[in-house]
């Protein structure tokens, strides 16, 4: 067990895929948010060294850069460089060894955004090759040490018009060995498009793609003395969903014993009608789902889709965010807000769960998809108590589903992960004054883990439920967009009415839970029907990407056994009509 006090157990990210691009740039900007502007204690509960690492350049400072690995497609970065420019020292050697006459053409870069032409500036100049130079970001040693223009926020920005690609709005300088480019296949456009599960299998096939990926992982992990394990966001609607299918299945076989978490990612769908891409999308989702579930310690869809079929549901609304579903750059900032706090339990300082442990609370009976709920933000009056804002659920659980699942028919679950983020101390419990009647048991809790804890035992009586209760809320500042309710103060409180003048949100309090539910049976079943009714060999240009027709009716088979292991003894039985059909 990784207990308290010890050696930080670093973990690895993966990202596959353009839509996973988008929920990583704003998750890494928001973890940088928290660790390079807030020297408190409170700010730095969670250990940035489980998913950064430290490194030194010839002649440079100490940088500071996430242990990550990403793939996407060709023309997905517009002005990020593939190498990066944080090593200069490991630039590639462009010199050409030919005796004859050479006539060079020298092609525009892209233009930057407003917002990364102040953070260059901001970040000290222009090198000699035209590129901005790195910023030295020991953030592991001494926060409050950093340079004073790092620890202030930017001017806001609207690059609602402005952000084309995931790499527009990232913040955070990548290590050389981050950026995997498939140059085979375009970001945008009709044509060599990553389409077909089938696709992203084959990419892994090919030696030189796997033993890319297989150098680029090994850099990370053989420097890793206490690796937990493997952090994967991955695309679900596309290709990607093969890809990961072989990564995952790379992990499992390679680091036995090592937690592998996969977030399988799904932008919203905009649907005029039925299509072809839209079977695409369906039978990719299917697939990924059975394929990384089997492979990963633990699997869990994120969308703001209110379902996954072939007509999505409406996507989900949440009461104090105004989001632009159409913007990726919208959409991915709610699900990385939800996903760095539902990773927070084995990223804490104090952390009693290693990746594995977290999975293995889950994994009973087969179990290993969970469903994902977030309140972005938790809604909190200014100065009200704890207490008294989660008695105001009576029926309805405070967070907002994001698996896709619908909504739950009620709080009852198999097990929980819950998390809690941005309260103070002074209105973590009710001060009752002397004499007074407590409202409910949770005015009574003489500490904040007491009114959690109490509240989630009250809501799913016999669950299995870990809590946990951080000071730090979650920073929202630029890139972040500022989507949010005018209700809401600089701190992302309630306020009674709307003020006279505006403010920017800059930060918000948090809860999310990771939950095994019985909501996963009908959001399962479902994906299982819509396919199994209809005939998939109409789609032969899908299976002519490499997934063989019998393959697929297995992988159909095994979600259909995956959504019996969520089935409760409320739910009606299937018809034996239905039955006899398989």
């Amino acid at each position: 067990m990784f207990e308290a006090g010890r050696t930080p157990r670093p973990a690895v990210t993966l990202q596959l895929g353009s839509y996973a691009g988008f929920v990583g740039a704003h998750w890494w900007n928001l973890q940088d948010a928290a660790w390079c502007r807030d020297s408190e204690a409170a700010g730095r509960e969670i250990c940035p060294d489980v998913l950064y690492r430290a490194g030194r350049t010839l002649g440079r400072p100490e940088t500071y850069a996430p242990r990550l690995v990403l793939m996407d497609l060709k023309g997905s970065l517009n002005s990020l460089k593939e190498e990066g420019c944080l090593y200069g020292d490991m630039k590639r050697d462009t010199s050409v060894a030919w005796p004859g006459s050479l006539s060079t053409h020298q092609e525009d870069p892209p233009a930057k955004n407003l917002f990364l032409q102040d953070l260059s500036k901001l970040e000290g100049g222009i090198s000699s090759d035209g590129d901005f130079g790195p910023r030295a970001l020991p953030l592991s040693k001494d926060v409050s040490q950093l340079p004073k223009q790092l620890l202030v926020s930017q001017k806001g920005h609207q690059l609602e018009g402005s952000v084309q690609v995931w790499s527009d709005y990232l913040r955070v300088h990548l290590h050389p060995r981050s950026i995997f480019m498939i140059h085979q296949y375009n970001y945008d456009g009709e044509s060599s498009q990553l389409e077909a599960f089938g696709q992203g299998e084959s990419l892994l096939h090919n030696s030189t793609y796997l033993e890319e990926l297989e150098d680029r992982l090994h850099f990370y992990v053989e420097e890793c003395d206490y690796l937990q394990g493997f952090q994967i966001l991955c695309d679900l609607n596309n290709g990607f969903s093969g890809v990961g299918a072989k990564v995952t299945e790379l992990l499992h076989d390679e680091y036995s014993g090592r937690g592998i978490l996969t977030w399988g990612l799904t932008p919203v769908i905009h649907n005029v009608g039925v299509s072809w891409k839209d079977f695409y999308r369906l039978m990719n989702t299917v697939l990924g789902i059975v394929h990384l579930s089997t492979h990963s310690s633990l699997f869990c869809p994120l969308s703001l889709n209110g379902s996954l079929g072939l007509k999505p549901e409406a996507p989900v609304t949440l009461p104090y965010v105004h989001y632009d579903a159409s913007l990726n750059y919208h959409s991915s900032a709610i699900l990385a807000t939800a996903l760095d706090t539902l990773s927070a339990p084995y990223r804490l300082h104090s952390s009693q769960f290693s990746m594995v442990q977290l999975a293995d609370a889950f994994n009973s009976s087969g179990r290993k998809v969970v469903a994902a709920g977030a309140a972005v933000p938790f809604p909190m009056a200014y100065g009200q108590s704890l207490p008294d804002a989660l008695c105001s659920y009576q029926l309805a659980v405070p967070w907002t589903p994001l698996s896709s699942c619908g909504e739950q028919k009620d709080s009852c679950c198999f097990a929980q992960s819950v998390v809690l983020r941005g309260i103070g101390k002074e209105n973590l419990i009710s001060n009752l004054p002397p004499g007074s009647q407590p409202k409910s048991a949770l005015h009574v809790c003489e500490t904040g883990e007491e009114v959690l804890g109490s509240y989630l035992r009250a809501r799913c009586p016999g669950t299995f439920s870990t809590s946990y209760l951080l000071q730090g809320p979650c920073k929202v500042l630029p890139p972040y967009p500022q989507f949010f309710s005018a209700l809401l103060n600089k701190q992302g409180f309630l306020l009674d009415k709307l003020p006279r003048c505006s403010t920017a949100v800059e930060s918000i309090p948090v809860l999310t839970a990771l939950q095994s539910s019985p909501a996963l049976y009908s959001a399962l079943n479902s994906l299982y029907k819509e396919l199994h009714r209809v005939d998939v060999q109409r789609w032969a240009s899908f299976f002519s990407a490499g997934v063989e027709l019998y393959d697929f009716q297995e992988a159909l088979h095994e979600l259909r056994t995956l959504s019996q292991c969520y089935k409760t003894s409320s739910e009606f039985d299937e018809s034996e009509e239905e039955a006899d059909s398989d």
